[in-house]
């Protein structure tokens, strides 16, 4: 079987018939009911996409199969995935999460990092999440700037490390515990 693909989440029932908010992870929130289909993680269950209308910030949905509340409250938190070559080709400079995960880090030097472990989103732009051959597990903006080349066929991102931000030694406040808390006003 193909790498599965996470599209959507199912969330808690919306009425009394069956339907269920649906939040999607796609650029068109519809497209999950062209890709046929949906299977659970495992992909041992498929869901069947009925209908879908457009609510505030997701879809509320129906499966085809599932028509009273209590039958839409058991789906409640169900990752819901197709097969990867279901999906659309992406852009230039433009990534499936699941491309990047367990590609080689190198830096522009040429030196091993580690590995992609995943890719993040809290609200802010994209964070690539590097596992490191040792030391501590890198976040990183995923940007041009940082990550300046992502070769998939490859096997490999390439990572510019950002610099250590100092500060001016001269200029430092003594923030030292015995001063925290103590008014600097004369």
């Amino acid at each position: 079987m193909s790498a599965l693909i996470c599209v959507a989440r199912i969330g808690a029932a919306h009425g009394v018939r069956g339907a269920v908010k649906l939040w999607t992870f796609t650029e068109d929130p519809f497209a999950v009911k062209r890709y046929g289909p949906l299977l659970s993680k495992d992909g041992k269950r498929q869901f069947e996409l009925a209908q879908a209308r457009e609510a505030k910030d997701h879809l509320v949905a129906t499966f085809k199969g599932v028509t009273t509340r209590d039958e839409a409250q058991r789906l409640n938190g169900i990752e819901l995935y197709v097969a990867r070559e279901k999906l659309p080709a992406t852009d230039e400079d433009e990534y499936y999460h699941a491309d990047l995960i367990g590609l080689a880090a190198i830096t522009t030097a040429g030196d091993a990092l580690g590995r992609v472990l995943a890719v993040h989103n809290f609200g802010a732009g994209d964070i690539i999440e590097i596992a490191p051959l040792k030391g501590a597990t890198m976040l990183l903006p995923f940007t041009n700037a940082v990550v300046p080349e992502v070769d998939i066929a490859g096997g490999r991102v390439v990572i510019e490390l950002p610099q250590e931000i100092e500060g001016d030694k001269d200029g430092d406040e003594d923030l030292s515990p015995s001063r925290a808390g103590e008014s600097r006003d004369p």
